[in-house]
Parts: structure tokens; sequence; C-alpha cells
């Protein structure tokens, strides 16, 4: 508390012109696709090293990842509202960091994903107070506007990532990518520190309180149309993660790809970026449920077509291929479905938008760490039981939404 007046002193006054401030945003946020992304050529390595017995487990390095950032968007928002954007981005960086090193050191895979699940909590204080700092300046359409230009560089990085972590790992190993992460959080957190000014003024901070965080949570979940968008976000993401589990050890085990699977990813990557255009493009004349529903329904349709590519037992190359095609399919539907989801969910919730907003985030991503988790493990050497869970997820989903009424029908 008494240091803050000397920090001031010395923090910057000047805005940022728009590209950088969208540059720095897109930066913040992107420590959280890099840590993922960037871990998928390493897992052979690390499960060989770390659990020989049961290489599957290394996928629990990508979930208590996502797990902790679940956990940590729930409290981040509060935080941020009480203490400033970049002073709970910077305690982040400092236990994030922290953790990295943990991870650079351990010799045992449960250090490792205790190390990962402190790196995700820490990685929600960008995720969360970037987005915050977009609402402090913008508002409305421009808000749109330059959320969708920080998307748009974020979007990138799952295309670069794992060519940059399987390079790094070619140079020397597996342990120097926790290196990465530190050296990247370090310099967004030090650009941020030296260039952004503090975007929540004094005047504005909210005074920290468990009754009405406890209070909103009630609301949330008491509200029909927010329950089910939440529970269908949470099935998406579920999906999602499944996938992502999985994929590095189907390409590599099932296809023998894996001396080219950051390549195989990072076109999957740039293809299912388009989603955000289409969505900007269609979304006000369809509508956002009539859009959910038909890639669920899309999902549905692809994932029984995977299967059945499976049972007719052809050419190797030709599996691989239309594989590739679903993973496309998995993640263009995320970039239709989550954040149509997310306003769906938000919609009845304008008046505490900021605490709905971490609610209804940190539950959909913890509820699907749960379902990938036992998918992911029950890899068995052919994506069989990934279809299964997909599609099973899908048609839920599916169900979920046909349910969804917002309240100005």
């Amino acid at each position: 508390m008494t240091s803050a007046p000397k920090t001031r002193k010395f923090a910057p006054t000047k805005a940022l012109g728009q590209v950088e401030f969208v540059a720095l945003m897109a930066m913040l946020t992107a420590s959280i696709a890099f840590s993922i992304d960037a871990m998928l050529p390493a897992l052979p390595d690390i499960g060989a090293e770390l659990s020989p017995d049961n290489l599957n487990r290394a996928q629990l390095i990508l979930t208590s990842f996502v797990l902790g950032m679940g956990i940590g968007t729930f409290f981040t928002g509060p935080l941020a509202d009480r203490f400033g954007r970049k002073t709970v981005i910077v305690w982040g960086a400092v236990l994030y960091v922290t953790a990295t090193i943990i991870a650079y050191f351990t010799t045992s895979l449960e250090t490792m994903l205790a190390a990962r699940l402190l790196m995700g909590i820490a990685a929600a204080a960008p995720r969360v107070a970037a987005v915050a700092m977009v609402r402090d300046l913008y508002s409305g359409r421009e808000m749109a506007r330059i959320m969708s230009f920080v998307m748009l560089v974020f979007s990138l990085v799952p295309a670069l990532a794992p060519t940059l972590g399987a390079g790094i790992i070619a140079l020397a190993n597996w342990r120097v990518l926790f290196l990465a992460f530190a050296m990247f959080m370090s310099a967004m957190t030090l650009w941020m520190m030296l260039r952004q000014p503090e975007t929540l003024a004094p005047e504005n901070r909210r005074p920290l309180s468990m009754a009405n965080l406890m209070a909103a949570v009630v609301e949330v979940f008491s509200h029909p149309t927010v329950r089910l968008a939440t529970f269908v976000q949470t099935l998406s993401l579920g999906m999602l993660f499944s996938m992502l589990s999985s994929t590095q050890q189907v390409f590599d085990q099932t296809y023998g790809q894996g001396h080219t699977f950051h390549f195989w990813f990072g076109g999957i990557a740039v293809l299912a970026s388009t989603a955000s255009i289409v969505n900007a493009r269609f979304v006000r004349r369809l509508g956002m449920r009539p859009i959910i529903k038909a890639m669920f329904i899309a999902q549905i349709l692809i994932s029984v077509g995977m299967l059945a590519v499976m049972m007719l037992g052809l050419p190797n190359r030709i599996e691989l291929l239309f594989y590739a095609l679903w993973n496309v399919s998995v993640f263009f539907q995320a970039g239709l479905t989550l954040g149509n989801l997310n306003a769906l969910a938000l919609e009845p919730m304008g008046h505490i938008a900021g605490s709905a907003a971490s609610i209804v985030t940190a539950t959909a991503t913890v509820g699907a760490v749960i379902i990938a988790i036992p998918i992911g493990l029950s890899f068995d050497g052919t994506p069989l039981r990934l279809a299964i869970g997909i599609l099973v997820c899908a048609f839920l989903a599916f169900l979920l939404t046909s349910m969804i009424r917002r309240d100005s029908d």
C-alpha cells in the first residue's frame, strides 16, 4: 500500500497508439496459446523421461495448465477490479516465472503437473486483465473492433507455437521450453510496465467482497439461459481440449507423423482461424443460436464420418487426411460457438458483467478439463475413443442449445 505512490511517479502516463496497444494486448493473451501449443511436440520426450510406464499421462501437462487457468479466471477479475490491471498482470507474471523454474528442474511428473497448474493460474492474470484494459478504454462497436484485432493476432500463435517448440527441442531439449516461456512472459510484462498506463482509475476500484462474489454465482446459475449457455460452452471446450490433448499422439502413434506434426498442426490452426471471420460476417444476419446449432449438427455428422472411415479400413493416407479435416472442424466449431455462447450467457447479466464473465469462463474451463482428461487418458493407439467422446459431447451440446431461450423471446 505505501509503495504505490512511489511506483506511480515512474509509471507511463501517455496513452499508447492503437496499433501498439492492440499488439501488446494480443501478446499478453498469447502467453496462454504459447504455453499450451508449444508443449505439444515435447509430450513424447517428457512422457519418456517422467512417465515411461504410462506415456498417456504426459497429456496431463496440457490439461493441468488449462485447469489452473480456469481456477485463476474465477479470482483474477475481482482482483483486477480491486488492485488495478497492471498490478495483477505483474504478480501473475512473477508466479508464472516461478512455476516455469520449478518445471525446468523437476524430475517427477507430479511436480511437473503442480508447476503447470500454477502456470495456468498465473496465466489467467494477463488473460483477464488484458480484456479488462480494452473494456476500460473502449466500448460498444469500437471495443468489438479492437478485440477482433487482438484475436486475429492471437489466432496466429497456435499456428507458430508447435514449430517454435519443435525448433527449441531440436536445438536443446524440452526443458528449455520453460525458459522460453519465462522469457516471453517477462518481456511482455516489461513492455507493459514501461509503455502502458494503468487503465483503472483509483476512484473506480472496487473492494473485494466474497459475499458479492457468491451472490453473483447464485444469480448466474439461477438464470436458465445463462446456465444452459455455460453448460454448452463447457461441452464445446471439452471437445476442443480433448482433441488438443490427444492429437499429437494420434499423428505420431497412429499415422507415423510425429516428425511433421508441428506442420500439420500449424495448417490446422490457420484454417480454423477463419472461423472468427465467418462468424463476424453471418452472426448479424443469422443470429447466434442458429449458428451454434448448425455447428454442432455439422460436428455430429463429421464425427460419425470419422468413425465410418476408421471402420471401413481405408488406406492410412486417406484416413490421415480425414483425421486432419476432422481436427479443423473441431477447432473451427470452437471459433464459431464459444464467442456466441459467451454472448448469450452474458446478455442477461449486464449489471454484473465482470463477475459473470469470470464465473461463466471459469466454470466452463474447469468443466471442460473434467471432460477432456478421461477422454485423453483412454487413448489406445487410435482416434476411436476420441471420436466417440467428441460425438457424445456434440450431441449433448446440440440438445442443450435447442433448450436455450433468450429473455427477448
